[in-house]
Parts: C-alpha cells; structure tokens; sequence
C-alpha cells in the first residue's frame, strides 16, 4: 500500500495524515467544509515539528509534511489509494452516504476504514457492492500519539482485507487489535464504560473527591497500566500467576461488583463533577492543559520507545 487518502479533516484526519506521512506514505486529504485541509496542513506541520522535538520522527517536519496534499473533491482523494481512513461525524446516515460515494469512487482492491468509535461496519457499509473491503479501524485520540488501533471488521468483511489493513498499521507503527465479533463499543471504549461508570458512581454516593478519584488512576493504576495491561497486571501480582490470583482475589472481586447497578449520568451529577473540576482547573485553561496532555503523551511514548530497546 503507497498511498493513502483521509476524508475528514478535523482533529483526527489530521492525526491520521501525520501517522501515515511519517512513515513514509502520500496522503491525500479530502473535507467537505470549505477551507478545513488547508487549515489542517498547517496544523499538520505544527504537529511534526511536536513529535520531532520528542524525537517520534527523524525526518525534518517539512518534509514529512510535503507528503500531505489536498483534494478538491471526495472522488479526487480516494480514485487513486490503497488504503482510505474515513473521519466524518459520528452519524449513520452520513455514514452511509459517505461509503456510497466512497465505494462508488475508489478503486476495487482499495480499502476502506472508519475511525469510528462508535457505529459498527455491518451498520453503515451492509448493502453495498463493495461492502466486503470496509471496516473499521477505531483509533484514540490523538493517534499520532497514542497507537492503538481497533481493527473491527463485519461478518462480510474479506479475511484478507483486514489482514491487509492489520500489516499496514503494523507497518507505519501503530499497534492494531482485532475485535474479533463486532460489539458496540469496540473494546477500549467497552474497558472506559466500566471504569468511567464506577468512577462516577464513586463520586454520587460521596466516597471520593473528583481530584482524589483521578489520583487514584493518575498514580497508581495508570502507572502500572502504562506499560502492561490488566492480565498481565495480575498475572505478576500473584505468585503462581493467574489461577492463584483468581483464587485469592477473584470471588472477592466478584462479589464487591455483582449488584451494583449503574444509573445515567443526571444533570446533578454532572454539575457535580463539572464544578469540582472547574475549581481545579479553570475552563480558560481547557486548550492550554490539552496541549500539556499531547505533550505528556508524546514524552511518554519516547520513553517507553527508549525503554524496550533491546526487551
């Protein structure tokens, strides 16, 4: 695969744009909003000079940014790629739309992937002829940062196609999973909705401040959760692995947990929150403290890089 288009040219399109550029891919960007890709490349040249200063490229940004041009319409950014990333709103009928236009436009043996986080393949690409080279390939903000990658195919996707769009992200160094059974959600937003729900509950009921609920996770399951995951995590936490820690701590857990019910999240709740998190951090200082999050990200990211050198 040597080129690559991206429909939608938002925060995530342009994400995508950089991830591909970087590896060495032309990319072609297509939006329907007048002047979004042009605002987009400019953004996308800022966003490599970033990632250079963290050493995550070793080009110079110019030049991986050269690699990025525009489309004037959406046939004109998918007629001539291998592989399409697809970034418009999160709305089925658009969906729809969209992927007919798509199918109708790029070539037969042309992939074509949403990022998504939320609509399942089978719902927006059943019905059209070429329906069996569409999936979904759920990134996480910001994807030029954080790599994993949900690979969610239908029932009627081609094996092979998501065998080729596996390799692909494999190669430009994301980290792809497979969903092997389509389920609403995916599985990392699945993993957040059983966290974010007790977390919030946590918090209702009164047994924790917002500040301190995030400490919890900030220092101390995010620090092991940054470099394994939770098999792995209890796996080394007891001394015959596994089955011993399902066996010491496994009934425990499971019954703590087993009559909770989740309630939605209520206007109250959410004033609730939202003032205990504005009087730590003022909405004014919501653009600033995101870019201190990409930047925390990206260091990150360079130290586990350095860090497994040589595993």
């Amino acid at each position: 695969m040597e080129k690559i288009g991206i429909v939608g040219a938002g925060l995530i399109g342009r994400a995508w744009a950089m991830v591909f550029a970087r590896a060495g891919h032309d990319v072609v960007m297509y939006d329907a909003a007048a002047g979004a890709v042009d605002k987009a490349l400019g953004l996308i040249e800022a966003g490599l000079r970033e990632s250079r200063e963290f050493g995550l490229i070793d080009e110079a940004p110019e030049v991986v940014a050269r690699r990025v041009r525009a489309a004037t319409t959406l046939a004109d950014a998918v007629k001539d790629v291998d592989y399409v990333q697809e970034n418009t709103a999160e709305n089925l009928e658009i969906k729809r739309a969209v992927y007919a236009q798509m199918d109708a436009a790029a070539r037969p043996q042309c992939i074509l992937a949403s990022s998504t986080s939320t609509i399942e393949t089978s719902r927006f690409a059943d019905g059209l002829p070429g329906k069996h080279r569409c999936l979904v390939a759920h990134p996480v903000n910001p994807p030029h940062v954080v790599p994993i990658v949900e690979i969610s195919p239908a029932p009627f996707t081609a094996p092979e196609v998501v065998e080729r769009t596996r390799a692909l992200h494999e190669r430009v160094g994301q980290v792809p999973i497979t969903v092997k059974r389509e389920v609403e959600g995916f599985i990392l937003n699945r993993l957040q909705a059983a966290l974010l729900n007790e977390a919030w509950r946590l918090v209702k009921e009164d047994y924790v401040s917002v500040e301190d609920l995030d400490k919890t996770i900030r220092d101390g399951l995010g620090l092991r959760w940054a470099f394994m995951g939770p098999f792995e995590t209890i796996d080394l936490n007891a001394p015959g692995g596994i089955p011993d820690y399902a066996a010491r701590y496994g009934p425990k857990l499971y019954g703590m947990m087993k009559d909770i019910r989740y309630d939605a999240w209520d206007e109250a709740l959410v004033a609730k929150v939202e003032a205990e998190r504005r009087k730590l951090m003022p909405q004014s200082e919501h653009a600033r403290r995101e870019a201190w999050r990409d930047r925390r990200l990206m260091a990150l990211i360079a130290h586990k890089r350095q860090m497994t050198k040589g595993e």
